[in-house]
C-alpha cells in the first residue's frame, strides 16, 4: 500500500562516490568535460537540489577530496583503501559510510541518495523527482532508468555460431519497432534514492519495492570509456550554445 511522507521532515543525505582508481579512464572523476572536472557536474546538481539536506563525497583520494571541497561539498573522512578497489560492492561503501557518520557525528539520515559522478547530465530536478517518488510511494528505493533502444531488446539480439546469426529469443521475432516490447534499464544509475534502513539493516542496495524514474537517453549518458568522455564533451558544448 502506498503512503505519502512529508519529505521536509526527512534527513536526506546525498552521497557522491568518487574513488581515485579507474582502469578505463585514468583519474576519471577529475577528467575534464567542457573545461570542468567531471565531478563538478554532479556536485552542482546535488547542491542545487531542493530535497537533499546534506551532501558528501566519499573518496579514498586526497586530490579528489580537495577538488570536492573547492566545489563546496563536504568530505567528512577518507574512504578506507579496502573499500576503494575495483571489485568493492557499492553496498559495502554505503554501509561503512552510514556507520562511520553515526559513530563520529551521531548522525543517521533517513534516506540515502547515491549520485554517481559519471552521470554529468543528471540534474537537480532528477534528484528531487526521485526523492518525491520515494516519499509519495512509500517504496524501498527509486532508481533512475532509461528506455532500451528497440534494436537492443531481447527480440532483436542474436548469437554468433560459427559466423551464423541465431536469434537469442525463442519463437517468432518481431521486426517492426512498434511490435517490440518497451523495456527499461538502469542508467548507471544516475540517481538511486534508498531508505537507510534498507541499506544498513537489511543489507540491500535496492530492497524489494523498487520504483523507476525514467530519464531521457541524452540525460542518461554514463561515462565509462574515452568515447563516452568525448560524447559528453560534445553534448556539453552543444547545450551551452
Amino acid at each position: 500500500m502506498e503512503c505519502a511522507e512529508a519529505d521536509s521532515v526527512l534527513n536526506i543525505l546525498g552521497i557522491i562516490p568518487a574513488r581515485g582508481g579507474s582502469k578505463g579512464i585514468p583519474r576519471k572523476n577529475l577528467a575534464l568535460v567542457g573545461g570542468r572536472p567531471l565531478l563538478a557536474y554532479t556536485t552542482d546538481a546535488a547542491r542545487a537540489s531542493q530535497r537533499l539536506t546534506r551532501v558528501v563525497v566519499s573518496t579514498d583520494d586526497e586530490e579528489i577530496a580537495g577538488v570536492a571541497r573547492q566545489l563546496g561539498v563536504d568530505v567528512p573522512f577518507l574512504r578506507p583503501p579496502q573499500l576503494a578497489a575495483d571489485e568493492t560492492p557499492m553496498l559495502d561503501v554505503l554501509v561503512d559510510l552510514v556507520a562511520t557518520l553515526g559513530e563520529r557525528e551521531q548522525y543517521r539520515p533517513d534516506v540515502l541518495v547515491l549520485l554517481q559522478p559519471t552521470s554529468p547530465f543528471r540534474r537537480a530536478q532528477h534528484i528531487d523527482d526521485a526523492v518525491e517518488l520515494l516519499t509519495s510511494s512509500g517504496s524501498d528505493s527509486v532508481v533512475s532508468v532509461t528506455q532500451v533502444p528497440h534494436q537492443f531488446t531481447p527480440s532483436s539480439l542474436m548469437r554468433l555460431q560459427q559466423d551464423r546469426l541465431v536469434p537469442w529469443a525463442e519463437g517468432p521475432v518481431p521486426t517492426r519497432r512498434q511490435d517490440k516490447p518497451q523495456l527499461f534499464a538502469r542508467n548507471g544509475p544516475a540517481v538511486l534514492a534508498v531508505r537507510t534502513s534498507v541499506v544498513s539493516d537489511r543489507r540491500s542496495l535496492y530492497g524489494e519495492d523498487v520504483r523507476g524514474l525514467v530519464m531521457s537517453r541524452a540525460d542518461s549518458l554514463d561515462i565509462d570509456d574515452g568515447l563516452d568522455l568525448e560524447l559528453a564533451s560534445l553534448l556539453m558544448a552543444a547545450r551551452v550554445k
